[in-house]
């Protein structure tokens, strides 16, 4: 049975929570237009203040996700993964609590609209009320909360995060967050009720209490322990990330809100807060944790960036899908993407651990339609270089060139990499061979044509190569007829005549199956006949333009389970817009097997599979839809023999 005041009153209407607003809203608007001014000002105060720690969170949010500035200073090294962000989705149901209980408030003393801008009293008489009552009341309601029944019930739901971020800051439950109210109400009501209140005063505090909160949870250290060291008393008055961890992983301490003054006082101070924070505040100059491998990916385009994880933690966890809403961000990214064209470098975006092994996932700064600029190419190459090199000099195992970094007219499918420095250590590779296979396995053992975009690169040569051994007619698309006759003579004799060059779509007017390796326009697509299938591999997927034609998921496999520290559908929404690609198998193969983890492995067009301690086992990757805390959707491929 759930415990009375624990589940929110609201928590079964999903995005229609939102709708609680409305009341405010309508108010607003409607002093707006029909009245000569905002009567009831508050009305749009309490919506801004709403929107503005929403706004804080988010920023926090981007700061402790945004791992090339902050990976060295992580408190807790594993990574939120997909189950505590779907515990946390409905992180800002406090703000509703908050804007209704603050609305009701306005009902029933009207007096507030008549609050002045600015009074300097009402700080200091706020401050006075914060610390000398608020900080005490939240110590020992939170040490009653960590006691049985309590704990059980109520406060369990915010340990139950077990890498702080700041949206766990709002995750909790309808009665700790009715008691917070209290908390923070209680500086607002007494300076108001002195008469010292003021809207700045308002604004000021509740800003500052979120702020200090998503700080506290961020599992980034962002103060300095030389600040303790010049100012000791400090450290009594002001609580520091590590400060709070602690707090989550040994629990019978570091109670306070944010003065561990009334830990002290109370005897539950940590002892090892202060040199645990010297030890990780120190070392951030240094580096972290060396990856087993990299997976080096890049941008698809400005839409997609907006999905990355730094930048919205939700729909990173989430199948790409574009949003309506975030269309008006456009010019913000665009201005981003000359920013970082101009100078950033390949940076860190996310990782995980897969049993014992650290990935982690570099990008170059570069969008797709940048890497077909005759101009780019060259900046394009030497931040690919770049990357392989610090890779090689840090220690990675395996680096692997992800879609459009490997393009065989860019690099040469990373030859020209490893040409020019014989001497690398890291393994350079791509997924070509793997992506082929799977890609052959779902074309149906009855058909006798296709149609192939995409025929010269290693990939289409690969794919062209098999089906003409299995006697299937090859309609290869390309003008080149010196690359097509190349690829030609490498097939056996009996079979070259399976090959056949095309320059035109519609020679493919007749034909079902289309194995897509080049983007195609919806005009292109219509030259298939009436339900064709597309088999595609190219990035990023063609748009599914024919209702009568049925379109392949671009080639894809799932982790196992005992993944750990994955939030993001990693090259889901900022890369692919897909589930998860085939080159992180093939990082994931190799790496196992220079750590002898795999007795031994076979790759081939005709049978892809890793044999791990004599067993065959399928490398699945995750993929998530949207829904309840449990949503996944297996869009994985059939692989193997």
């Amino acid at each position: 049975m759930v415990a009375p005041l624990s589940a929110w009153p609201w928590e079964n209407l999903g995005v229609f929570k939102y709708l609680l607003y409305g009341p405010l809203a309508a108010k607003v608007l409607y002093s707006w237009i029909y009245e000569d001014s905002i009567k009831d000002l508050w009305c749009f105060h309490i919506l801004v203040i709403c929107a503005l720690r929403g706004l804080i969170h988010q920023l926090w949010s981007s700061y402790s996700t945004t791992l090339f500035l902050t990976r060295n200073r992580r408190i807790k090294q594993d990574g939120v993964d997909f189950k505590q962000i779907d515990r946390e989705w409905d992180w800002d149901n406090f703000l509703i609590l908050h804007a209704l209980l603050a609305y009701m408030a306005c009902l029933i003393f009207p007096s507030l609209n008549d609050l002045p801008l600015w009074n300097p009293k009402g700080f200091s008489t706020l401050l006075f009320l914060h610390v000398t009552v608020s900080e005490p009341l939240y110590y020992w309601a939170h040490r009653y909360f960590h006691e049985g029944y309590l704990f059980t019930h109520y406060h369990s739901l915010h340990h139950s995060s077990s890498v702080t971020h700041p949206y766990t800051a709002g995750h909790a439950s309808f009665l700790e967050h009715l008691i917070l109210s209290v908390v923070i109400g209680i500086p607002i009501a007494g300076s108001i009720m002195m008469g010292y209140g003021s809207t700045s005063m308002v604004y000021g505090y509740v800003s500052a209490f979120d702020f200090f909160r998503c700080l506290g949870h961020s599992n980034v250290e962002v103060v300095p322990h030389e600040v303790f060291i010049k100012l000791p008393f400090l450290k009594y008055f002001l609580y520091t990330p590590t400060y709070h961890s602690l707090h989550h992983t040994e629990m019978g301490t570091n109670f306070c809100l944010f003065m561990p003054l009334f830990d002290a006082m109370g005897n539950t101070l940590n002892r090892n807060s202060w040199q645990l924070h010297k030890k990780i505040s120190s070392d951030s100059a240094k580096n972290g944790r060396v990856p087993d491998f990299v997976f080096l990916a890049h941008g698809v385009d400005l839409t997609s960036s907006m999905h990355a994880p730094f930048v919205f933690r939700s729909f990173a966890s989430v199948p790409f899908s574009t949003r309506i809403f975030l269309l008006p961000l456009l010019p913000v990214a665009f201005l981003v993407m000359l920013i970082m064209w101009a100078w950033s470098k390949t940076f860190l975006v996310s990782f995980y651990n897969l049993r014992g092994h650290l990935h982690q996932t570099w990008v170059v700064p570069r969008f797709g339609f940048q890497y077909f600029l005759p101009f780019a190419m060259e900046g394009i190459n030497k931040r690919i270089e770049e990357a392989i090199l610090r890779a090689d000099r840090i220690g990675v195992k395996v680096i692997s060139l992800a879609a459009l970094n490997k393009n065989e007219a860019l690099n040469g499918g990373g030859t020209l990499f490893v040409e020019k420095h014989p001497d690398l250590k890291v393994r350079v590779v791509h997924g070509n061979t793997l992506t082929a296979a799977v890609i052959l396995n779902e074309i149906p053992k009855d058909v006798e044509e296709v149609f192939l975009t995409g025929a010269t690169s290693k990939l289409g040569r690969a794919i062209a190569l098999y089906l003409c051994r299995r006697r299937v007619r090859v309609l290869m698309l390309t003008l080149s007829t010196e690359r097509f006759q190349k690829i030609q003579r490498e097939a056996p004799a009996d079979c070259q005549n399976y090959l056949v060059q095309v320059t035109k779509y519609q020679a493919a007017q007749n034909c079902k199956t289309w194995i897509v390796g080049k983007w195609i326009t919806p005009r292109q697509q219509s030259w298939a006949p009436s339900g064709t299938h597309f088999h595609q591999f190219v990035v990023p997927p063609i748009l599914a333009f024919r209702r009568d034609c049925t379109y392949g998921d671009l080639a894809a496999m799932r982790l196992p389970d005992d993944v750990e520290g994955l939030g993001s559908c990693e090259v889901t929404n900022l890369f692919f817009n897909h589930p998860f690609f085939l080159i992180t198998i093939i990082n994931i193969i190799i790496t196992c097997m220079l750590s002898h983890k795999f007795s031994f492995l076979t790759i081939s067009i005709g049978g892809c599979w890793a044999v791990h301690h004599g067993k065959r086992s399928s490398a699945r990757m995750p993929c998530r839809g949207r829904g309840s805390s449990a949503r996944r959707l297996d869009t994985s491929r059939s692989w193997g023999n």
